[in-house]
């Protein structure tokens, strides 16, 4: 989800807005997995909205972004001139790394968004923010899934963490381990940085997807990526993050998040829990 914080609720939203979105909405309800994904007609404020931020949000990758984003969202190729149909860059991501988008209507519930990358899917919305607030969105919107979640899942290495995510969700049981298994996603996947030379660089979706929170992020309380700490921390996802977990690589991120969703399971949780809570 898209952490830019500037409103709380659907409530802010204009009426043409929320229209639109529910149509567009809609017809991602209708679809059947296995078929391909309806083209939506954008209309030409949509497009100049996506050349905006995604222009913008370029611009502050150079400089904020982790050199494997980059990497992995050139591999991608996403153009900056116009919203992209979603069955392109789903053709695209699932030649690259077996990855195929699923159109949602909205938020879906973590444990089925999650699980289903176990499964090689993501779900993505097709809708676009408000032009009315373009560097902003309080729900997930096709900027932050293509330019945040696909970009990264371009790339062998971070669809494997999403892969494995997507199994620990499967295999645990209880509700207190779904969560806590969406707290790690949340602090790596979502919002994780990677360490650089000249600063902790962003990797995460909700981060890399933010035109403020990508100027932001580095006045958090940043810390060395921990999972037993992670389970003293909340988070709230309306707001930017106070707390960010950075890797010293991606081959750590790799043995950290990957080693944990890999191997957890709700025994292990729950003693992760009893101990560090």
């Amino acid at each position: 989800m898209n952490s830019d914080p500037a409103t709380t609720g659907l409530e802010d939203e204009s009426p043409a807005y929320r229209k639109r979105r529910d149509e567009i909405a809609a017809r991602a309800a209708e679809h059947v997995l296995g078929e391909p994904i309806a083209a939506v007609e954008y209309t030409e404020a949509e497009h100049a909205l996506w050349r905006l931020v995604s222009q913008r949000l370029a611009e502050r990758h150079r400089d904020l972004a982790a050199p494997e984003f980059l990497a992995a969202a050139e591999r991608l190729g996403v153009a900056e001139d116009g919203v992209p149909q979603l069955q392109d860059v789903s053709e695209r991501l699932h030649g690259l790394t077996g990855f195929r988008l699923r159109p949602a209507p909205g938020v879906v519930p973590f444990a089925l968004f999650c699980g289903s990358l176990a499964d090689g899917y993501f779900h993505s919305t097709q809708y676009l923010r408000d032009g009315a607030t373009p560097f902003y969105s309080t729900e997930p919107d096709i900027l932050h899934e293509v330019i945040g979640h696909g970009s990264a899942m371009a790339d062998d290495r971070f669809a494997a963490l999403y892969r494995l995510a997507g199994e620990a969700v499967r295999r645990v049981e209880s509700e207190t381990a779904v969560q806590f298994v969406a707290k790690t996603f949340w602090f790596t996947v979502e919002c994780g940085l990677l360490d650089a030379v000249d600063g902790p660089r962003a990797y995460g979706a909700s981060i890399v997807s933010s035109y403020g929170e990508l100027e932001h992020f580095r006045s958090a309380d940043i810390r060395p990526l921990d999972i037993a700490d992670m389970a003293r921390v909340d988070y709230d996802i309306t707001q930017y993050q106070t707390t960010l977990y950075s890797a010293r690589s991606l081959a750590h991120l790799e043995d950290v998040a990957g080693e944990f969703w890999a191997s957890c399971d709700d025994t292990s949780i729950e003693k992760l829990l009893v101990v560090d809570i």
